[in-house]
Formats: structure tokens, C-alpha cells, sequence
């Protein structure tokens, strides 16, 4: 099945397009030129060739270097490698700061919110009408995110672009650390390059659905962190703070939080530890409410503002395939080679070896399955699925050799280069 699963992967990615490019003809993708992303095509350029470079030293390099290197020190050089391959395949197009000047993102609602944040989210879902596309489709905590940086001094396209390619390269971090609580310090060592090298990080730089991954990432490391009674109680907490607040940076991150439940499930926290997480989720959910933004009825008002965007119109029946598609380019062929070793029928080996990466790699794969058959993301999954897609990945770390992790990096160079994307 392993030797498979690579051809799967190209035949799920070609029959996307193909079908995408037949229906975009007939005029019923209107809105997406290259379907299944949201994007266009252009040609290859010189400008890759610094990423390029800095891939094939990667590949060579990073494996052994992880392995030999304290822990510490191979969390610190994979959090460097992944910030380097981001912003070099950033650079080699329009730069870090260019998706945040468009004027549907989130700095262009900044005027709306002035200088009285609470006002503003005391009426958000009131005003939703009035609001940028992105904010239209999301909870309010994106927009006061930019807007606390703002007035922190650092206004602009350029620090929320920062703040979100920082946030999401740290959830290699975040993940390792999970990785080595689930299955050891080899398992998490193993998954460092991948997570370096991911293709997904195409679309950590720049999307603030980056940012909403690194919040997740040590959202659900924090839940495992700690040691001692006291530190696990205030790490627990911290983690159901960040967790908590996934649902008000995006709807579509509800389906997330099987992720920390898995993990919860696996690990066995201390129940004072689980309490903890709880009352910090909650703490987040009493803020917004005393703020006066209900989360109902912000689902319910983003829902009437998605049904008339020309979004909703796409094919369900094509998007329920190809946005799976676009989860294999954002994960990459060596993940459709792990998943072959974690599936039933598989040498008992391989699922062994993957036993306590399955459960976060599964908890993942169910929460994008439910937001698929949903039919509320019918297409730019590109940014979407970028949260889940860096769990799911850790499934290429249960490959053998380099190639897997040189496939990885091809697939991200190919994506940038080939593909003009708004994100």
C-alpha cells in the first residue's frame, strides 16, 4: 500500500485540476481561475532560486542536525529553518506584507474600529454588512488582534505580517514538544524536518490563518507541558485560554478542538489540569460576552453574509473532493506515505511506530473530513486548511530516508512558483 500511495496522492491532485479547469470552461467556477485553489497560474522564475538553494541544503543538512543536537537546540534550528523557508518562498514573489494591503483583509477594517475597540465589538454582528470580506467571515478577535498591534506602536501591513509568520512557524515547536509527550523524544526528532519543510508554509506567508495555527499549536502543547502540580495546573490553564479563543478567531476552527481532546484523551492530565484548561476556555467566552459580542449570533450573522457571497454557489459535490486535493498539495506525497503506514493492513511495524502520532494525525483528518461534508468551505481552503494540515503532516515523519523530505520541499517550491495566490 506505501508504494501507492504516492501515485493516490498525484492522481487525487490531477484529477482536482482537471475537473476544476473542465468546470472553470463551463463558466461554473467563475470566481477561481486555477481550481481548485484560489489563485492563477504563472510561470517558473529565477526568483525561487534562493529558496531552492536554501531547500537542498535543508534536506541534507537538517535530518542528521536534529538528531545529534540537544533537544533544546533542534527545536531552536527547526523554528529558524521553517522562518527561513517561509520568508524565502515569500520573497521570491510579492513579499510578506503584499496579501495584508489588499483591501478585503483585516488592517483595512481598522478605521471601523477607531480608537473604542469595545465599542466595535459591542456592534459587530450588527454592522457585519459594512465590514471587509475577511472580517465579514470571521469572528472579531483577527481584527482586534491588528488593532492591538496598532496601538501598540506597530501599525500596518508589515507587523501583522510578521506577527502571523512568527505564529505559525512557532507551531513547529508546539507540535514537536505534543509529538515527544505522545511518542517520545525520537517521534518528535523525526518530525522536525517535516515540519520545517512543510508545503503549507506557501500559505503560512501570509494568511492570519498562519497566526491561527501557532495559537492552536501551543494551545494543545500547553495542555501537556509542565512540570510539577502547580506548573501543570498554570500551563493547562494557559493552553484552555489559547484553545478557547480559537472560535473567536475562526468558525471554521470549532472542529479544531478534537485535536486537544485527542491529546487530553492520550496523555491522562491530572483532572485539577483539566479543570484548569476548561475555566480558561471559559474565561474567553465570559470576556467576549461581557463585551457584548455573542458567538451565536456571530455564527448566525457570518452564515447570512456567506450565503450571499458568490462563494456559496461553487459545486458542493466538486469541493467535497478537491478540497481534499488541496489538502494533499498543503501536506505533501511523504504524508500520503505515512497515512499508508498508519492504515489498517499496514505492517504492524509501521503502525506501531505511529501509534502516538496517529491520534493527533486522525483527531486532524476528522475535523477537516467535518468541515468538508460541512459545504461551508467550498473552496480557498488553501488558508483554511493550514491549522490542521501542519497536524496531519506529521504523518510524512513516519517515511524512511530523504526523499519523502525532498518531495516535501518540491511540492512548496512548486506551488509558489507555479501558483499566483491572494494569501
Amino acid at each position: 500500500m506505501r508504494r501507492f500511495a504516492p501515485a493516490a496522492w498525484a492522481a487525487l491532485v490531477v484529477a482536482a485540476f482537471a475537473a476544476g479547469a473542465v468546470l472553470h470552461g463551463f463558466g461554473a467556477l467563475a470566481i477561481d481561475h486555477l481550481p481548485p485553489l484560489h489563485g492563477h497560474f504563472r510561470v517558473l522564475t529565477v526568483t525561487l532560486l534562493p529558496a531552492a538553494a536554501f531547500a537542498a541544503v535543508a534536506v541534507a543538512v537538517l535530518p542528521p542536525l536534529v538528531v545529534r543536537s540537544g533537544f533544546g537546540r533542534a527545536l531552536a534550528v527547526t523554528y529558524g529553518c521553517a522562518l527561513a523557508w517561509t520568508v524565502l518562498l515569500a520573497v521570491s514573489a510579492d513579499g510578506l506584507a503584499a496579501p495584508f494591503t489588499h483591501p478585503e483583509e483585516y488592517p483595512a477594517a481598522l478605521p471601523a474600529v477607531g480608537g473604542d475597540p469595545l465599542g466595535w465589538l459591542a456592534g459587530f454582528t450588527e454592522r457585519l454588512p459594512e465590514y471587509p470580506t475577511h472580517v465579514r467571515g470571521h469572528p472579531p478577535l483577527p481584527v482586534l488582534v491588528v488593532w492591538a498591534l496598532a496601538a501598540a506602536g506597530l501599525p500596518g501591513p508589515l507587523p501583522a505580517a510578521l506577527l502571523a509568520v512568527l505564529t505559525g512557524c512557532s507551531a513547529s515547536v508546539a507540535i514537536a514538544l505534543t509529538v515527544r509527550r505522545l511518542s517520545g523524544e525520537e517521534a518528535a526528532r523525526r518530525a522536525l524536518p517535516y515540519l520545517a519543510l512543510t508545503p503549507a508554509s506557501v500559505w503560512i506567508a501570509t494568511s492570519m490563518d498562519a497566526f491561527f495555527a501557532g495559537v492552536g499549536a501551543w494551545g494543545v502543547a500547553l495542555l501537556v507541558l509542565g512540570r510539577g502540580r502547580a506548573a501543570r495546573i498554570a500551563c493547562a490553564a494557559a493552553g484552555g485560554t489559547l484553545l478557547g479563543a480559537l472560535p473567536y478567531l475562526s468558525y471554521g476552527l470549532v472542529p479544531y478542538l478534537l485535536i486537544p481532546v485527542a491529546v487530553a484523551v492520550a496523555v491522562r492530565p491530572p483532572r485539577a489540569a483539566v479543570l484548569a484548561a476548561l475555566a480558561g476556555a471559559a474565561s474567553v467566552t465570559a470576556a467576549f460576552a461581557a463585551g457584548g459580542f455573542l458567538w451565536p449570533a456571530g455564527v448566525l450573522a457570518t452564515h447570512a453574509e456567506w450565503a450571499a457571497d458568490p462563494g456559496a454557489a461553487r459545486p458542493y459535490l466538486y469541493f467535497l473532493v478537491a478540497n481534499l486535493a488541496v489538502l494533499a498539495l498543503l501536506t505533501g506525497p511523504a504524508t500520503a506515505a505515512g497515512l499508508a503506514r498508519l492504515a489498517p493492513g499496514a505492517e504492524p511495524a509501521g503502525r506501531a511506530a505511529g501509534r502516538g502520532v496517529g491520534v493527533v494525525v486522525a483527531a486532524a483528518l476528522v475535523a477537516v473530513l467535518a468541515l468538508d461534508v460541512s459545504g461551508v468551505t467550498r473552496g480557498e481552503v488553501e488558508r483554511i486548511w493550514v491549522p490542521y494540515a501542519l497536524w496531519i503532516g506529521l504523518a510524512a515523519s513516519l517515511t524512511d530516508g530523504r526523499r519523502p523530505l525532498a518531495a516535501q520541499a518540491l511540492t512548496g517550491l512548486l506551488l509558489q512558483g507555479l501558483v499566483v495566490s491572494p494569501w
